[in-house]
């Protein structure tokens, strides 16, 4: 009872906040890229604020990003750590579904944002965009965060990773730094969410240049050391 009713409060208090957010988002477009993104990192802060005091769900980080430009590659189980990795990670382009970008007033705002929208279709003109989208996030100094898996998984689950994880590493030409985490044993995709804490782990760089094979299967167990560890 206690996780319900913090969990309906959590919805109450952040989805309804979050709307003049929304809203708002194409005001702050108006005064330029960078004011949008102080704009959005201040969402960001909202959310943090919203779990860790509505919820109960603290945050344990194990390692640190790295300095300079790099991909992010992380392992998806909820909504919580599209928000928190982001946080941690300043302003970093995120790559994001088409059917997402094509939402009313937020798909616009996040385009404007900067994020790199990928289309499913993998037409040569949407990889074109892709990797134009990506260099310009590099060449402002922002990492790109991608969820390799394709889509959240729950605990324990280690699909394989989706294969535009490894045309994207080898058109950037960027290291790799794989992120372990554990969200989803708090935040499941349906039913109440429950204060404890949840652990973000950054592992250690993976240089550029593998080959298909071996860079999927590095990320793959770097991705789910945690999940490993549980089935140990």
């Amino acid at each position: 009872m206690i996780a319900w009713a913090r969990t309906l409060l959590f919805i109450l208090v952040f989805w309804g906040g979050s709307v003049p957010f929304v809203l708002g988002a194409p005001v702050a477009a108006l005064f330029g890229r960078a004011a949008l993104r102080s704009y959005a990192h201040a969402w960001l802060d909202f959310h943090s604020w919203a779990t860790r005091r509505l919820i109960g769900i603290r945050t344990r980080i194990v390692g640190a990003p790295t300095e300079g430009p790099a991909l992010y590659a992380c392992k998806h189980q909820a909504m919580f750590e599209t928000f928190e990795v982001a946080r941690m990670l300043g302003t970093p382009a995120p790559i994001m579904k088409r059917e997402l970008a094509g939402i009313p007033v937020w798909g616009w705002a996040a385009q404007r944002y900067g994020v790199i929208v990928v289309d499913r279709s993998a037409s040569a003109t949407a990889l074109r965009r892709m990797m134009r989208d990506a260099e310009q996030a590099l060449a402002e100094g922002r990492p790109v965060v991608i969820f390799p898996e394709g889509t959240r998984v729950k605990p324990g689950e280690m699909p394989p990773l989706k294969p535009g994880f490894a045309g994207l590493y080898r058109a950037l030409g960027l290291p790799v730094i794989p992120v372990a985490l554990d969200s989803g044993r708090l935040w499941p995709k349906r039913g109440a969410k429950r204060a404890g804490t949840v652990t973000i782990a950054f592992g250690d760089p993976i240089p550029p240049g593998l080959p298909r094979r071996e860079i999927e299967a590095r990320v793959h167990a770097a991705i789910n050391v945690l999940e490993s560890n549980v089935r140990g």
